[in-house]
């Protein structure tokens, strides 16, 4: 999973790693690259590395974000005086996401198998449940394996533990290293989302929730059965 960085950093970035996909997605999507959907551009990138990939004949496979680095892009354009690389608005930012996602999913539905590999890296519900609702339009399913989801440890776990029960393939990642450097990855995390608060607010809402139902029924220690709907 090669993650992304600024735009000025980005184009040898994803070079580096269509070439690594080249060399070792051989047989499954091993290398993933990532796009973040604030960009301009992003679409464009995603529907050439797609052709690349087909056209090359090996696996693909892209991590969707929103992106990190939208002050740092804008300050940047406007000090040495270029376009700026990003979109407007969030709601610009949430139309490419979806459409970009809409063409990955639409190009594993025409490849079939496992060409085209997705992990959807969001912490914001309605695109979870929007990456739903279109595998199910086009007849994918959790168990063909196309489709993964990615949130940090202790994020949206509302989200995680519902799509993990419907049979989704959900990864909770950990950030770790030096404390100077951590902070300021966490804090973009915490601007991507600026509703962070209220969804912690509604996490411990639905945990107290839970825990009420649990103790009110005898059933502290708990583990959930039967078919569950993600979202």
């Amino acid at each position: 999973m090669i993650d992304a960085e600024q735009t000025y950093f980005q184009p040898a970035i994803s070079r580096i790693t269509m070439e690594l996909m080249r060399k070792y997605n051989r047989e499954k999507a091993i290398i993933f690259n990532t796009y973040q959907c604030y960009l301009k551009r992003a679409d464009m990138n995603v529907l050439l590395d797609l052709e690349q990939a087909e056209r090359q004949n090996f696996y693909f496979g892209a991590k969707l974000v929103r992106g990190a680095y939208l002050e740092q892009e804008r300050m940047r354009a406007a000090t040495v005086g270029y376009d700026d690389p990003t979109l407007p608005s969030y709601e610009s930012t949430n139309f490419i996401y979806e459409r970009t996602l809409t063409e990955c999913l639409r190009t594993i539905k025409r490849r079939g198998g496992q060409k085209v590999a997705v992990m959807v890296a969001s912490h914001n519900e309605d695109t979870v449940r929007f990456t739903v609702n279109k595998m199910k339009e086009l007849g994918l399913g959790p168990k063909d394996r196309v489709v993964c989801f990615g949130q940090l440890l202790g994020m949206c776990d509302q989200v995680s533990f519902p799509l993990g029960q419907a049979g989704y393939s959900v990864y909770k990642y950990v950030p770790y290293g030096p404390v100077e450097e951590v902070l300021p990855y966490l804090s973009r995390r915490a601007q991507e989302n600026s509703g962070i608060l209220k969804k912690v607010r509604k996490e411990r809402r639905l945990l107290w929730k839970e825990l009420k139902r649990r103790i009110l029924k005898g059933q502290l220690f708990y583990t959930p059965k039967g078919n569950y709907e993600p979202v």
